[in-house]
């Protein structure tokens, strides 16, 4: 029993080692640079990737309200076929 309470807790301490030393920032990582000072070749403009975004989730919902639409049609029919079969029976 002692020796597995040891084991754990050593298991424990070699994974709280490695998760603090993965958290450390690399060397260099550290020093402050102006967002003026990057190369324009790492900048991204949002504006297109924004509209893409939101016509994706605008065409999504519109799609979903559709099958909705249809799929309630579909059931309006259904109901009125069996109201119908009832009626004659």
């Amino acid at each position: 029993m002692v020796k597995r309470l040891v084991v754990m807790v050593m298991l424990l301490m070699g994974t709280c080692v490695g998760v603090v030393s993965a958290l450390q920032p690399a060397a260099g990582q550290g020093d402050f640079e102006p967002v003026s000072a990057m190369p324009k070749a790492e900048t991204l403009p949002a504006g297109p990737m924004l509209v893409v975004a939101y016509s994706f989730v605008w065409i999504a919902l519109v799609g979903y309200v559709w099958t909705l639409w249809r799929r309630s049609q579909r059931l309006e029919r259904d109901i009125a076929d069996l109201e119908r079969r009832a009626a004659g029976r």
